[in-house]
C-alpha cells in the first residue's frame, strides 16, 4: 500500500489510533485487540474448538514480526516516547471488554468431557491481568459450583501446570507464597530469598510480609531467623525492616564519606568488616547508594561487586551482590536472573516462572529491554529455544513479543 506522494504507508497509518503499540495496552493485549477486528476471535471463527488455536497462530505472527513492520519509527500516526517517558511498565494489562462469566464459560467449556483444550486456557488466562483472573474464578464457581483452580490442577500436568497455577495466585500473595516454599521443610531455597528479598521496594516488603502473616499465620522475619544464619541472615533482617532511607536529596559528604567507610571495611582491611557493609547496603537510600557506587570507583579502583566478590563468599556474596544490581537496575538484575536460569545445560523453570508471573504486571517490558540489551538474544527468543509445548506458548505470550 502506498501513499499519492509515492511513500508506503505502515498499518498504523491506515488504522489510526494504534492498538498494536498503544501505551495503555501491551504488545500482546494490542495485537490480540487487531485480531478480534479481523473477525479472527475465538467467537468468530466457523472452526469451533479450533478457534483459539488459529488466534494464537495469527497473534504468533503479530508478535514475531519486527515492530517497524507494522509502523516504523518515523511513522506520522505514531509520535515516539521519550525512554525517560517510558517508566516501567508490564507485559500485560486488564483486557478491554472484559467478561468474567463469558471467560469462566470458556474456561469450563476448554475443559469439560473427553480432553481438554490447553491452547484456550492458555490463550484467556494470559491475556487477563491477575485481578481479572480472580474474578473469572469466582464467576466460575458461581457459575458451576467449582473451584477453577482445583479444575486446572486437575486438567494440566508438569510445567505448564506449575505455570497456569502460579498465575492464578492472586498478586499480592505470589511472593509470600513463594517464600514461605522457600523456608519451607527441610533445607532452604536461598536463591528465592535473595531475588526476592533484594529486588523488592521497601513498600513492596511492608505489603509481603502482612500478606505473608495473614495467609500462614506467623511472622516472615521470625521464618527467615529460624532458617537461615550469620551475616547472611543479618543482611535479610535489616532488608525486612523496610527502613531504606527515601530519596530526599543528596548529600555529597555523606556519599564520599559511605564510599571511603566500604573501602576500609573491605580492600583496605585484614578480614572483612561484613557489618559495615550490611548497614550502608541495607539502609541507605537508591539514589544515595548510586552515587557511593560511582565514588567507590573514584576513591579505589575497582567497582564495588569486584570488592563484594572478593572480599565475602557464599550466601551473603550472592545477597550483596544482588542487592547492589538492584540497587543499579532492577529490571537489569532480573533481566540477567532469568538468563542464568536458560543458560547452559537445563532450565531452572522455577526461577522463569516466578519472574516472568511476579513482573508480568510490573516491569516485564523493561526486563525485556535490559535482556536485549545485555545479553546476545532476545528474552523472547531465548524462552522459544528452551522451552516447548503449551509451557513454551503460554510464556512467550506472557513476555509479550520479540525485541528487534
Amino acid at each position: 500500500m502506498g501513499s499519492r506522494g509515492g511513500a508506503p504507508r505502515c498499518l498504523g497509518f491506515w488504522l489510526g489510533p494504534s492498538w498494536c503499540h498503544s501505551p495503555g495496552l501491551s504488545r500482546t493485549q494490542g495485537c490480540r485487540v487487531f485480531i478480534h477486528f479481523l473477525g479472527l476471535s475465538f467467537a468468530a471463527l466457523p472452526w469451533g474448538a479450533g478457534g483459539s488455536k488459529w488466534e494464537s497462530w495469527v497473534l504468533e505472527i503479530l508478535l514475531t514480526w519486527p515492530t517497524a513492520l507494522f509502523c516504523p519509527r518515523s511513522c506520522p500516526a505514531f509520535p515516539s516516547v521519550p525512554e525517560s517517558a517510558m517508566a516501567t511498565r508490564g507485559t500485560v494489562t486488564a483486557f478491554p471488554g472484559f467478561d468474567d462469566r463469558a471467560d469462566a464459560e470458556t474456561l469450563r467449556k476448554a475443559m469439560k468431557g473427553l480432553g481438554t483444550d490447553e491452547e484456550s486456557i492458555l490463550s484467556l488466562l494470559t491475556a487477563r491481568s491477575n485481578d481479572q483472573r480472580q474474578e473469572i474464578a469466582v464467576a466460575f464457581k458461581t457459575l458451576f459450583g467449582r473451584d477453577l483452580l482445583d479444575d486446572l490442577k486437575s486438567e494440566l500436568t508438569g510445567k505448564f501446570e506449575k505455570l497456569i497455577v502460579a498465575l492464578m495466585k492472586p498478586a499480592r500473595l505470589y511472593d509470600a507464597y513463594e517464600l514461605k516454599h522457600a523456608l519451607k521443610g527441610a533445607g532452604t531455597n536461598e536463591k528465592v530469598l535473595t531475588e526476592i528479598l533484594a529486588s523488592r521496594t521497601p513498600e513492596e516488603l511492608v505489603s509481603i510480609k502482612q500478606a505473608y502473616e495473614e495467609e500462614y499465620g506467623s511472622s516472615l522475619e521470625d521464618d527467615v531467623i529460624g532458617d537461615t544464619s550469620g551475616y547472611y541472615q543479618r543482611m535479610l533482617v535489616v532488608l525486612l525492616q523496610a527502613n531504606r532511607d527515601s530519596d530526599n536529596g543528596l548529600n555529597e559528604d555523606q556519599v564520599e564519606q559511605d564510599a571511603k567507610d566500604l573501602f576500609q571495611a573491605g580492600e583496605l582491611k585484614w578480614g572483612t568488616d561484613e557489618e559495615k557493609f550490611i548497614t550502608i547496603l541495607g539502609t541507605r537510600s537508591v539514589a544515595h547508594l548510586r552515587r557511593v557506587f560511582d565514588k567507590y570507583m573514584t576513591i579505589s579502583g575497582f567497582q564495588i561487586e569486584e570488592t563484594i566478590d572478593r572480599e565475602t563468599s557464599g550466601h551473603l556474596e550472592q545477597l550483596l551482590l544482588a542487592i547492589v544490581k538492584s540497587i543499579r537496575s532492577v529490571p537489569a538484575y532480573l533481566a540477567e536472573t532469568l538468563y542464568y536460569a536458560m543458560k547452559g545445560a537445563g532450565t531452572d523453570d522455577h526461577t522463569l516462572i516466578r519472574v516472568i508471573v511476579s513482573r508480568s504486571e510490573k516491569d516485564l517490558f523493561n526486563i525485556r529491554k535490559e535482556f536485549r540489551k545485555n545479553f546476545a538474544s532476545s528474552l523472547y527468543s531465548m524462552i522459544k529455544e528452551d522451552t516447548s509445548g503449551d509451557y513454551k506458548r503460554a510464556l512467550l505470550l506472557l513476555c509479550g513479543g520479540e525485541d528487534d
